[in-house]
């Protein structure tokens, strides 16, 4: 494969640096701009795409231009994040991973210890690391088919507190130590929307903690980042987006710690790509940033917020989403009808939402299961009732079980829908075998339904759930392919001109930034991805193979493979410089 070279961004002409246009020609160009939809050339100048055309059309438009080769390449645009916690990768960046194959070796509890052990045997933290954090354990994939407990996170240390986090983010396995300083005890109540898992027949904590009692321990027990630590970890996650294309990134949930230090990394220039934040919604009621300059339509240093984000229930593979029948095979120790649990009672939910639509703010609704996805539609239609004429353009995030009859509600009310196909992918299996049985299964995020209400959708990643990986993203809203092979929900494919507007074309739509983002047309913001194959012509099987050779934002060269080193990859612990700024913090390897 042959690579592209990193280009100078400046040009001497007539005794003057100047900003040289750029053209692009020598490679598929798919523009995903309906009326002109292929082209053999772009011209870039000042950030922005200056002209689309033909090849000879290009050289005319801009004779002085500097002519990039694409080789046979293909051009797309910049890809658009639907969801997903850039600041979240950041952390998974500094921890030990934990995720299974392909994208680890976490597939026994066995395996766990052993990592986590190497893990702390390859760091020599001054003073002793205060804390031992892995990221991306998943029992439906372990070997034995549950969580690790307590006792066998002792087995690793019993000295510092050990927390093993689950995949989906949503629960934690915790040493007795890590218990211990979080506060938690046989005596400890379960708080609201959270449960902590006891041994059986008795009180006494067996060491997994769900939903809010996961999050109020982590908390607690997190190590403190100072600005510019902050900012480092904020930066080992944008490598990892940036090498995957994306040059639009969201933020959700965004804590209120996080959402003073990314206005501070624009104005540092440490911000490469855009972010867009969604600070949880109790954050934001609280917040004089919500009433600054960063709320609003407009980037400043690559930064805005966007609204609010609320999670309305919790992981379906976790079997905590709130679901309107129950799961298929029940948690170990739960009845019969369990059907997981909501994080709001409908009175609560129905207030939050409300207030977001006082203050004008776009909500961004986390229901996984219908029970949640019910609860967001009949908070939206209160809040709409409450307020005529204010159209916010809510967002569903992963939507995964939305029924047939909910789509039709759901373009109603104008909700947008950002779904997650790649579930079919990393748990389609278990979630016909275990989750949802082999019925409700087939819809998961039931992108085909949206599109036949005449409705379009994103598809996202959810990073650090999964890796931040577009091709993997296009390749399961394609496919809808098992682990195992197996084709789960067949009727629910699209064509992959479809599932790549719903990185593009479509994310912009859901932030309201198509007038200037999501396809290769004229006046819109340079934003561009090199591939090294046509995702529009490959093999649908082999879409997951091509890989992106160039991350291009607003002109300029942000990532590239021929040049790619281990600061641009997934870990801040193969960055030296990233490593120094977090060794105090008990995270970072130092050298």
């Amino acid at each position: 494969m042959k690579l592209l070279l990193a280009l100078p961004i400046l040009a001497a002409l007539h005794g003057t640096a100047v900003a040289a246009d750029t053209l692009y020609s020598g490679g598929p160009i798919v523009t995903l701009d309906d009326r002109q939809p292929q082209a053999e050339a772009v011209v870039v100048r000042d950030g922005d795409i200056a002209f689309v055309g033909s090849r000879n059309a290009a050289r005319a438009f801009s004779p002085h231009a500097r002519q990039v080769d694409l080789h046979g390449h293909t051009l797309v645009p910049g890809f658009i994040d639907g969801h997903g916690h850039v600041s979240g990768v950041g952390l998974q960046a500094l921890s030990a991973n934990l995720l299974p194959a392909p994208d680890g070796e976490g597939n026994s509890i066995p395996a766990l210890q052993r990592i986590m052990r190497s893990y702390r045997a390859a760091d020599t933290v001054p003073g002793g690391r205060p804390i031992l954090i892995g990221f991306g354990y998943d029992d439906s994939q372990l070997a034995e088919k549950r969580h690790p407990t307590r006792t066998e996170l002792d087995a690793i240390a019993t000295d510092i507190p050990v927390i093993l986090m689950h995949q989906s983010g949503h629960l934690g396995a915790y040493n007795s130590k890590a218990l211990e300083q979080a506060g938690i005890t046989a005596d400890t109540p379960d708080p609201a929307g959270g449960v902590i898992r006891r041994e059986p027949g008795s009180r006494v904590p067996d060491g997994v903690l769900e939903e809010s009692a996961h999050s109020l321990a982590l908390a607690r027990l997190m190590p403190t980042l100072n600005l510019e630590q902050a900012m480092a970890m904020f930066e080992a996650g944008q490598a990892l987006y940036m090498k995957y294309g994306y040059t639009t990134a969201q933020d959700g949930k965004t804590d209120a710690g996080t959402l003073a230090m990314l206005p501070l990394a624009g104005k540092a220039g440490r911000l490469k790509i855009d972010v867009v934040a969604y600070p949880d919604i109790h954050v934001a009621l609280d917040s004089p940033a919500m009433r600054g300059p960063y709320y609003g339509p407009d980037y400043i240093d690559h930064f805005r917020i966007g609204g609010v984000k609320i999670s309305l229930d919790g992981s379906p593979q976790g079997k905590t989403a709130w679901l309107s029948q129950p799961y298929y095979k029940v948690p170990a120790g739960e009845k019969a009808d369990y059907a997981g649990y909501p994080a709001y009672t409908d009175a609560q939910a129905n207030e939050l939402i409300g207030k977001a639509w006082d203050h004008g703010w776009q909500v961004l609704a986390h229901a996984n299961g219908d029970a949640a996805i019910d609860q967001f539609i009949h908070a939206v239609a209160a809040a709409e009732a409450a307020h005529p004429g204010r159209r916010l353009m809510p967002v569903l995030i992963h939507g995964q079980t939305l029924r047939r009859d909910q789509v039709g509600e759901l373009r109603r009310l104008g909700i947008f829908p950002s779904l997650f196909p790649m579930h079919t992918y990393y748990w389609g299996d278990w979630h016909r075998d275990s989750v949802l049985g082999p019925e409700r299964a087939e819809n998961i995020s039931p992108t085909r339904w949206v599109l036949d209400a005449g409705m379009v959708f994103t598809s996202h990643h959810d990073a650090p759930v999964v890796f931040p990986d577009a091709m993997r993203v296009l390749d399961a809203t394609v496919n809808r392919t098992t682990r195992s092979g197996r084709v789960l929900g067949p009727e629910q494919r699209v064509t992959p001109e479809q599932a790549l507007k719903s990185i593009t074309l479509w994310a912009a739509r859901q932030y309201a930034e198509q007038d200037r983002k999501g396809s290769i047309e004229t006046g819109k913001r340079a934003d561009l991805v090199v591939l090294s194959d046509n995702p529009l012509t490959i093999a649908p099987a082999r879409l997951h193979t091509i890989k992106v050779l160039q991350t291009i934002k607003d002109g300029n060269l942000v990532y590239n493979a021929a040049s790619a080193t281990a600061s641009s990859g997934a870990s801040c612990a193969d960055n030296p410089e990233c490593s120094r700024r977090l060794a105090d913090t008990g995270f970072g390897h130092h050298h």
